[in-house]
């Protein structure tokens, strides 16, 4: 079920009290082999309501998972225990330190550089990189609120690929008889009983070689997650249930969001026994209290107790306060260029009207009086076609009349007809 929260606006900086549903907020779930006198029904966790941030999950599992990283390096001296020296410039050759001496192929060999045989590698690894990484407390309490919250919907848990369809609830609360379990054999009885087999049969199966290096460094296999038990009190519980395939176990005080969201993938599935389901309230706080354990926490809340934003803005509510849609639109007049739209130069300069008429009737001026020039140029003498002719023909000699041609051109001889 779901919850119906009322909370102020982002912008507020005093927190009104919160009221919370009483229809929908604490939904019952049944405990699971429920001994003659112990209560079938639990209420559900305020913890199990709250906004499941995947973004905020994957960030923190990332930085956390950093932790328990252990230092590496190569060594500092490799590549570099060898005498060599530049031969410098002028030889022809790359300025690489080259072995010292002679009598060997090794001689005059390049050294030292990660381009070399025998040399160092690039960069090389130090032990002093920064390999942990510090994460805010409420950004950790944040994720692990979202990740139990996750754990509360069956879909979710499915889609992370476990094995549920004969689990008759999720999220699935046993009594607190099951912790004094000391037998893997009692164990896997009620598990059986429950429908938890199949996912345990799941992470036996998935069982294999782990690819690369791994294998040779104490991590030979790999196998799937499978279900998380979730307990209060240390009777047995956890040396029983530890060797199960895929299983393992935590207590309710010390929830580890790796555990809780392997991969940073949301949705692990988790069988809580009663007490412990009991304490989240008390864990991690209710929307009218703070914690009891983490001092001043108080269980993140939805930004919107409704997050259909389509719904509530077609809703009857909404509509009938909106205002109309404006059907005549005005569309604001393009601005034109009045350099080049007579129309728009007009309005900035009545006078360019008069001052276009003036300039065209100076440049029709212009072309008579350069017409007529060129008519008087023309209708002087020697500048006909028949001088023009004449010149030509008298210009016009072939190879052997040039000094004939020359002669009568200089006056010095008349033209034979």
């Amino acid at each position: 079920a779901a919850q119906s929260v009322a909370y102020p606006s982002l912008h507020w900086r005093r927190r009104r009290s919160v009221k919370v549903a009483t229809m929908a907020a604490r939904p019952m779930v049944s405990v699971q082999l429920a001994e003659e006198g112990e209560p079938e029904q639990v209420a559900l966790p305020a913890v199990f309501t709250a906004p499941i941030r995947p973004d905020i999950v994957q960030t923190v599992h990332t930085n956390m998972n950093k932790n328990k990283r252990q230092a590496y390096s190569v060594n500092k001296f490799a590549g570099e225990q060898t005498s060599a020296l530049s031969w410098g410039t002028g030889r022809a050759v790359s300025r690489i330190p080259r072995v010292m001496g002679g009598g060997t192929h090794r001689a005059g060999q390049g050294a030292f550089g990660n381009m070399c045989r025998g040399g160092r590698m690039f960069a090389p690894t130090k032990t002093w990189r920064r390999w942990h990484r510090k994460v805010n407390v409420n950004q950790k309490r944040y994720a692990v609120c979202s990740a139990l919250a996750a754990a509360s919907v069956p879909a979710l848990v499915m889609a992370r690929g476990h094995k549920i369809d004969a689990v008759p609830e999720v999220p699935l609360v046993l009594s607190d008889a099951v912790e004094g379990a000391s037998k893997t054999s009692k164990v896997l009885k009620f598990l059986q009983d429950l429908g938890v087999e199949a996912d345990i049969q799941k992470c036996a199966d998935s069982k294999k070689f782990r690819r690369g290096k791994g294998k040779m460094r104490n991590r030979r296999y790999v196998m799937r997650k499978g279900p998380l038990f979730v307990y209060s009190q240390e009777l047995g519980l956890a040396q029983a249930a530890r060797n199960i395939p895929g299983i393992e176990v935590c207590h309710v005080d010390r929830l580890n969001l790796l555990q809780l969201a392997p991969g940073g993938h949301l949705g692990r599935f988790i069988v809580w026994t009663r007490s412990a389901f009991e304490k989240l309230d008390s864990i991690f706080g209710t929307y009218e209290s703070k914690s009891e354990v983490k001092g001043g926490f108080s269980l993140p809340r939805y930004q919107m107790s409704n997050a259909d934003l389509t719904r509530i803005i077609n809703s009857d509510e909404i509509q009938s306060v909106v205002n109309a849609p404006k059907e005549n639109k005005t569309r604001k007049p393009l601005k034109k260029n009045p350099l080049k739209n007579v129309g728009a130069m007009l309005k900035l300069n009545p006078y360019a009207k008069t001052a276009r008429q003036m300039e065209a009737q100076l440049q029709q001026n212009r072309e008579g009086r350069k017409a007529a020039k060129l008519e008087k140029e023309r209708s002087k003498p020697g500048s006909n076609k028949a001088f023009y002719e004449q010149m030509v023909a008298e210009s016009d000699y072939g190879a052997n009349e040039y000094c004939e041609g020359f002669e009568i051109w200089l006056g010095l001889r008349e033209k034979e007809e």
